[in-house]
């Protein structure tokens, strides 16, 4: 089996109004890239709300209490602190320097997703309003445009529990299923599997980010070529409500 990681160059700075599907094909037929039937966009979440217009100006915070307390305990500017305030459903845990909050979509992450990197100086773009309706967008326009199946995944830079650095992580998708239910298949030894389910729109979303980066790189979009799975996953009204635990299953929460 090979996989293929296909960086998307040329795409512009995005700002509001862009159309992403657009400048995703006009970039990929500049480069000689054709999309192809069960291709996989992974597309940064940045991107998108930059092109949706929603971006924070932190000048126009007006922190409350909770906020300067918060900002006083992580060394956080009050502004960002108010802003992760107004992104999150609760406030979880706080550190030294970050906020770990359940966002608004039900993500639970450090500083509700907020991102100030490849955005204007005293701007930050929180997580898409609604990341799977995004992703429905683009998918289908680019479908229409070019005739082929594709799935699009739209990821963010988080941390995880108990491990250091960041990885990419699927917050919307569009074409396919976000997790893969493998029980009732068997292992190498012949045993049938009980509670294996993987997580493939994570899997998909970190290994875009082997070529997306998470610096100056300036490629948002990632093609994803050869997933021998995706003819079992395809579901046109898939979400990632999947890959969110609920809560009462969360053992790790007070």
């Amino acid at each position: 089996m090979e996989i293929k990681i296909i960086g998307i160059k040329g795409i512009p700075l995005i700002r509001k109004g862009d159309d992403l599907s657009e400048l995703i094909l006009h970039a990929s037929r500049n480069h000689d890239i054709l999309l192809d039937d069960e291709d996989i966009l992974v597309i940064a979440e940045t991107a998108v709300a930059k092109a949706e217009g929603n971006v924070i100006h932190l000048k126009t915070m007006e922190p409350g209490k909770q906020a300067h307390q918060l900002a006083k305990q992580t060394g956080k500017d009050v502004e960002i602190v108010e802003a992760i305030i107004d992104e999150s459903n609760e406030i979880i845990k706080v550190g030294p320097d970050f906020i770990i909050s359940e966002t608004k979509h039900g993500f639970v992450c450090a500083n509700a997703g907020i991102d100030e990197s490849n955005v204007d100086d005293g701007m930050a773009t929180p997580i898409p309003v609604n990341p799977d309706y995004s992703a429905q967008q683009i998918r289908e326009k680019i479908e229409k445009k070019i005739g082929k199946r594709i799935a699009v995944i739209i990821s963010d830079t988080q941390g995880r529990a108990f491990r250091e650095g960041a990885i990419g992580t699927a917050i919307g998708i569009s074409g396919m299923e976000p997790l893969w239910d493998r029980c009732g298949e068997h292992d190498l030894y012949g045993r049938e599997l009980k509670t294996t389910s993987i997580a493939v729109a994570d899997e998909l979303s970190s290994a875009a980010s082997l070529v997306m980066g998470q610096a100056d790189e300036g490629m948002p979009v990632v093609i994803i070529r050869g997933i021998q799975y995706f003819q079992k996953l395809i579901n046109d009204s898939a979400t990632i409500k999947p890959l969110i635990r609920p809560k009462k299953y969360d053992v790790f929460r007070d």
